[in-house]
């Protein structure tokens, strides 16, 4: 163990579900609960967390339904990424001051199996980058593109929340592996600024104007998509099959705007030309393609040290800001990732 047990801290406080929501989330459905700290047992790490992320498929593990993923357990601290640095080790291979990768999210501290974890780089990108655009939301992206869509040059590719953490990294890597055109949906006129002047996007619109989605699509893409990357269902899956062109394919990645609904949402009422023009639909789930990571790490990597893909990140501060930033991700209050800093 790289410190003696007097150093240890003894207590940390972490985020648990108490009662599963209806409809969106609220703050009662959630409590921040203090617990005595584990020392780590043989082959554990007990690892002090800097930052975690919260992320649109949380609402699903809030229900008690099976899943790809098991839903959250009430009254026991909740899960997901977190970047951190380990305090003692009593695994080989790992030291006191090492920065590690993990899932144990939502707290202050976690031990954890040393095999659970994955030692990252500070000085080769900041450590909340492993979060977003060099982590799970980065490949995710990279991944839905290139394999799922099956992208090649000259698409046109459509990404509704494009603005998001994953959004944003899909229409760059778009443009980068030389897409005719790249157009994004985005939450307000702030953002889509944001899509066409930051991030390279062709053409981007405020999908809360009052003009239907079908239409603004049309005209940002006047000879139609071939590549839809959908992280919000509803409105824009239907616009986007409108547009698509022979043989287009969509990446079904989130529906987050049917995530808090109470009752089932209707479908959109054009599937039919799934059939006419060929269309390929296709969900993603990013465990699915672990496979690519190195290539990814190394490609974009590569783009983000040379500024060639910019990304952004929103932060709350404090492990008690933990359910005020997960609800503000899903009203789409977050530019790029969002981010629970903990590291004051």
């Amino acid at each position: 163990m790289s410190v003696t047990p007097e150093q240890l801290p003894t207590a940390g406080r972490a985020w648990h579900l108490v009662r599963r929501p209806h409809g969106w989330p609220v703050p009662e459905d959630f409590a921040l609960r203090e617990a005595p700290v584990e020392a780590p047992a043989e082959g554990d790490l007990l690892v002090r967390n800097l930052h975690f992320s919260v992320d649109p498929y949380m609402r699903g593990r809030m229900n008690d339904v099976k899943s790809y993923i098991p839903p959250f357990q009430l009254d026991q601290p909740m899960e997901g990424g977190a970047v951190g640095v380990v305090v003692a080790s009593n695994a080989d291979g790992f030291a006191a001051g090492d920065h590690v990768l993990h899932f144990a999210g939502w707290r202050e501290y976690a031990t954890l199996p040393a095999k659970q974890v994955t030692k990252v780089d500070p000085d080769a990108a900041p450590l909340s980058a492993y979060l977003g655009v060099l982590g799970m939301t980065g490949l995710t992206a990279y991944a839905g593109l290139l394999e799922v869509a099956s992208f090649k040059e000259g698409d046109a590719v459509f990404v509704s929340g494009a603005a998001g953490a994953v959004g944003s990294e899909v229409g760059q890597i778009a443009r980068l592996k030389g897409a005719s055109r790249v157009i994004g949906s985005a939450g307000s006129d702030e953002k889509v600024k944001l899509l066409t002047e930051e991030y390279g996007f062709d053409a981007a619109f405020n999908y809360r104007d009052e003009r239907p989605v079908v239409e603004q699509l049309k005209e940002a893409a006047p000879d139609g998509i071939d590549v839809y990357f959908d992280n919000v269902g509803g409105e824009h899956l239907e616009a986007a099959l409108s547009c698509l062109n022979r043989h287009g394919r969509v990446t079904v990645c989130g529906m987050i705007a049917g995530y808090n609904d109470t009752e089932p949402t209707p479908g959109p009422r054009n599937m039919f030309m799934i059939i006419g023009k060929a269309l390929r639909l296709q969900g993603m789930l990013v465990r699915d393609h672990e496979h690519l990571q190195p290539q990814f790490v190394r490609e974009v990597g590569a783009w983000v040290r040379s500024g060639e893909l910019k990304y952004d990140e929103t932060f709350k501060h404090g492990v008690e800001s933990g359910v005020e930033a997960f609800l503000g991700m899903l009203r789409g209050e977050n530019t790029g990732k969002m981010i629970v800093s903990l590291d004051a």
